[in-house]
């Protein structure tokens, strides 16, 4: 991972600067560590002002697209008419961020995003930990950028939901377990993101901690909740040479999410001044005039549409989206029905034990084309271009939360488990209006030897690809 050095003299580590092979033990009992799926570059502060995006600048001077919520709202065209009142978002992390309810409210206001109709933060019986830049086995500054993200734009997507922030003790397996344990009873049909994971071929199937996560995903579904993970950074083989899918995207009762780039993909320094007309930046398209200089150009640059995509991946920051077929589950019946199945067909040599496939759908994921954060965890206003499959979890969170309030307002109940009902729509006639079915591109991780190749429809590198909010939500309500 391509990360910035802080001028305050603290080097920022991610996820993607450690080896998978050596987050955990494989004993069936042994504690494993989950990671965050974000990935993350430093952006320069004269430069975050909604009058230079999409055409922004790192900490070192280079050119960087990047997005504001307008820009993606505009991009997926969010509809206008629901903000997801009367919705609880549940947003699971570990570690948290100390300084969180001040970065939210620095980026509503920067933004012009109302406050959420409430911010609740929850932490173990011992309190909510105290944050440790030192520590970077555990990497609780990874976290603490994650925490940023998730809860940010879970709430900038559905500005009028309920934000809740569970805060596990560590990324322990058990500790996030307990965390979501105690929350789950709490707040009933919500929606729950879950912006991080671990490898599977890292844990073996009886493992303690995955059985447990088992039991807190048939409680939620229970309970009228919608659960969501991150499909991964890794590409399709997690760093080895065999492919495998990270937990808990892979659990059935979870809807993974991948990763997508804009197509075209602007690398480093080389989207340029939209002069007239309207010009694309990848995932987003803009209209002119829309410069970048130093200070901030003016007139602001105005989000016209949706662009492009292609399959996330993005070897300068040695990260490519997640996808493959579990090594733990095999395919739920949703996956493998008489009209549709990841077992059969041209899915069949991909997928020869009938495993359960990630993703399910997809999201932006692109650093080159992230989206722009707010921290100030380590002392000073500090933004941050982050991407990441992480990104794509808490911001699928919001789409539920839209569809659940859309959903009460014709008086029904809230969606709950979605993968049934995520892939009847995907299947029906509707697909080539409720979803951008990705065909570009694979999630072969630069160095490692197997990768899955995007196509028409389902695929094993973009799931059934990413949403086209407003008249997915119709079909959901």
């Amino acid at each position: 991972m391509k990360n910035t050095t802080i001028a305050i003299a603290l080097l920022f580590t991610s996820l993607l600067a450690f080896a998978p092979a050596a987050l955990t033990s494989t004993a069936s009992n042994s504690t494993f560590y989950y990671r965050p799926q974000v990935a993350f570059t430093q952006a320069s502060p004269s430069v975050v002002s909604p009058q230079g995006i999409p055409l922004c600048k790192t900490s070192t001077g280079n050119n960087l697209t990047c997005y504001s919520p307008d820009f993606i709202r505009t991009a997926y065209n969010f509809p206008t008419t629901l903000d997801g009142s009367g919705q609880t978002i549940v947003i699971v992390d570990a570690f948290g961020s100390p300084t969180i309810a001040n970065d939210l409210a620095v980026f509503d206001s920067h933004w012009g995003i109302p406050a959420p109709p409430s911010f609740t933060i929850i932490c173990g019986s011992g309190g909510c930990p105290a944050y440790n830049p030192n520590n970077t086995f555990l990497d609780e500054t990874g976290w603490a950028i994650e925490t940023s993200l998730d809860v940010e734009y879970a709430h900038a997507m559905a500005p009028g939901a309920n934000i809740v922030l569970d805060v596990a003790s560590s990324p322990a397996g058990n500790a996030i377990n307990v965390a979501e344990s105690t929350v789950i009873p709490m707040f009933p049909g919500a929606i729950m993101s879950q912006s991080f994971g671990i490898p599977e071929y890292a844990v073996t199937a009886n493992n303690a901690q995955i059985m447990q996560a088992e039991v807190n995903y048939k409680l939620a579904a229970a309970s009228g909740w919608t659960v969501l993970a991150s499909a991964g950074d890794f590409g399709a083989t997690n760093g080895i040479s065999t492919a495998n899918a990270l937990f808990p995207s892979s659990d059935p009762l979870v809807t993974s999410v991948g990763g997508t780039m804009g197509n075209p993909y602007f690398p480093e320094g080389t989207l340029t001044n939209c002069t007239s007309g309207t010009c694309t930046a990848g995932l987003a398209t803009f209209s002119a005039p829309c410069t970048v200089s130093r200070p901030i150009s003016t007139p602001s640059c105005t989000p016209v549409g949706y662009g492009g995509e292609q399959v996330w991946n993005e070897p300068t920051f040695g990260a490519a989206g997640g996808g493959a077929p579990s090594l733990l589950f095999s395919a739920p019946s949703y996956q493998n029905n008489t009209t549709f199945s990841v077992c059969t067909g041209s899915y069949a040599a991909l997928n020869p034990t009938c495993a359960r496939t990630t993703p399910d759908v997809s999201y932006n994921a692109a650093v080159d084309g992230g989206v722009l954060v707010f921290t100030s965890f380590l002392g000073a206003p500090i933004w941050f271009f982050v991407g990441g499959t992480s990104a794509g979890s808490p911001q699928w969170a919001a789409i539920f939360a839209l569809a659940n309030e859309a959903r009460a307002n014709n008086g029904l109940g809230p969606l709950g488990f979605a993968n049934p009902t995520i892939y009847s729509i995907a299947e029906s006639a509707g697909y080539s209006t409720d979803f951008h079915d990705i065909a570009v591109g694979n999630n072969q991780l630069v160095g490692t030897p197997v990768g899955f190749t995007a196509a028409s429809g389902y695929d094993f590198a973009s799931g059934w690809g990413t949403p086209n909010v407003s008249n997915l939500v119709t079909a959901l309500t």
